[in-house]
């Protein structure tokens, strides 16, 4: 089954800025209906929900909360329809900052738990609201937003990119357990975006070293990869599932 981006409601957890809100932008330009998810970032969700108009909406719930992400995803259901799709962006705090990160030597259990509360927890909290929806219709896509990092872990961020590694693993085992119901799974893993607020703490040298290193010759925008989630939620990936599209300019294959 497929249908046109057009026809469908596109939930996007931390939808209020940076990379969540060039996302939301993109559902937006063709034709979705975009609930914006925010957990703390009210003015600039409900800032970018005014501008989008009256086929966006923003709505507060923590993703970490299975009774917030339930209670959010009826209203979003009485507002703008029962969400179809699912991008999975909302990230816990974090700054890619390599100077200030935490190093082995005083890294913690609770530094990586805290991370991938919000990706895996928040990832499978949002799947459990949306499945019978999705699972009725035969038809449902959830992207989730992964990192480079997995495959080239050019600065350690150890509590950061081991819980996107275990979001990778839950996308994959959740696509062999929902294809069935017609409901697909992937994940778009970027590289450094050019620029977000996770990034705003990243020296300019580190950005003119990162693109001298592309084959593409420049760092990846927020509306570059945003354009790539557009990709898994169309009729043309109807027969991709389990997939983890790397989206970085060629910085790293595979």
């Amino acid at each position: 089954m497929t249908r046109p981006l057009s026809d469908l409601t596109v939930l996007v957890t931390g939808g209020g800025r940076g990379l969540g809100a060039a996302i939301a932008r993109a559902f937006h330009r063709e034709g979705a209906r975009v609930a914006i998810n925010y957990r703390n970032s009210q003015t600039a969700a409900e800032t970018l929900a005014a501008e989008l108009g009256p086929r966006a909406a923003a709505f507060r719930a923590d993703v970490t909360d299975p009774a917030q992400v339930a209670a959010m995803v009826d209203q979003i259901t009485e507002r703008l329809g029962a969400p179809d799709v699912l991008v999975h962006n909302a990230l816990a705090d974090f700054a890619f900052n390599g100077d200030a990160r935490a190093h082995l030597d005083r890294l913690q259990w609770a530094d990586i738990a805290r991370q991938a509360e919000t990706a895996v927890g928040g990832a499978l909290n949002c799947l459990a609201a949306m499945r019978a929806h999705c699972a009725a219709q035969g038809f449902g896509r959830i992207i989730t937003i992964g990192t480079n990092l997995m495959q080239n872990p050019v600065v350690p961020y150890h509590d950061y990119t081991a819980a996107k590694g275990a979001l990778l693993a839950l996308t994959r085992t959740a696509a062999k357990e929902l294809g069935p119901l017609g409901i697909t799974v992937n994940m778009v893993s970027g590289g450094l975006l050019r620029t977000t607020d996770a990034s705003a703490a990243t020296p300019e040298a580190v950005f003119d070293i990162i693109a001298a290193q592309t084959p593409l010759g420049r760092v990846t925008t927020p509306e570059d990869l945003a354009d790539a989630v557009l990709f898994f939620a169309s009729p043309w990936a109807r027969a991709v599932t389990g997939q983890n599209l790397i989206v970085d300019g060629g910085l790293v294959f595979g």
